[in-house]
C-alpha cells in the first residue's frame, strides 16, 4: 500500500481555500455595493413620489382651469358673455379636499371689442388643498379671454339656436322624436 504523505496534503490545502483576509474584504466590497444600490432605490422612490404629486397637481390646475373657462364669464340675454364672477371658496369636482378662489380684472394693455371692452383679463387663482395633515395654498395668475364658454358654442353650433335655455332645448329635443 502506499504510505500516507502528511507534508503533501497539508501543501495542497492551504492552496486551495480563501484566506481569513480575503473573505473580510470581499463581504466589505459586497456591503458597500448593496449599500450604494439601496441608497439608489430609495432615491429612485422619493422621485418617484414627486413625480406622482407634480402630475396630480397639474391635473387639477387643468381641472380648475377648465371650470374657471366654463363659468368665469356668465351668460348675458343677448348670449354674450357677461362680465366676469367672483369665485370664492368652490370645491373642485370630484375632489372634495381641493377649493379654489378667482378674481379677474381686465387687462388694458391687451385686446378689446370694437366698442372698447376688454377681450383678456388678469386672473388670480387661489388654490387650497390638505396634504399630510396640514392646509396649503399655492397662488397663480394667468391671462383669460373673455369669451362664451366652450360647451357653450357647441351647443349653438350643433343645435343652431342662440336662446338654449333648458326648456328650450327640452322642448326641441321632444320635437325631433
Amino acid at each position: 500500500m502506499h504510505a500516507f504523505d502528511a507534508k503533501g496534503l497539508g501543501g495542497a490545502r492551504s492552496r486551495a481555500g480563501f484566506t481569513l483576509i480575503e473573505v473580510v474584504l470581499a463581504m466589505g466590497v459586497l456591503t458597500l455595493g448593496m449599500s450604494a444600490l439601496l441608497g439608489m432605490l430609495t432615491f429612485g422612490a422619493a422621485l418617484t413620489r414627486t413625480a406622482a404629486l407634480r402630475a396630480s397637481s397639474a391635473a387639477a390646475l387643468e381641472a380648475v382651469m377648465g371650470d374657471l373657462e366654463a363659468g368665469l364669464f356668465p351668460l348675458e340675454v343677448d348670449g354674450s358673455a357677461g362680465e366676469p364672477a367672483e369665485i370664492v371658496d368652490r370645491s373642485l369636482s370630484g375632489s372634495k379636499d381641493i377649493v379654489y378662489s378667482a378674481s379677474a380684472s381686465p387687462n388694458l394693455e391687451g385686446p378689446t371689442t370694437p366698442s372698447g371692452e376688454p377681450l383678456q383679463y388678469r386672473l388670480d387663482v387661489t388654490v387650497n388643498w390638505s396634504s399630510g395633515g396640514l392646509r396649503r395654498a399655492k397662488q397663480y395668475t394667468t391671462l383669460i379671454l373673455r369669451e362664451v364658454p366652450f360647451g357653450e358654442r357647441m351647443r349653438r353650433r350643433y343645435l343652431g339656436a342662440q336662446d338654449l335655455t333648458r326648456t328650450n332645448i327640452a322642448d326641441r329635443m321632444e320635437n325631433s322624436q
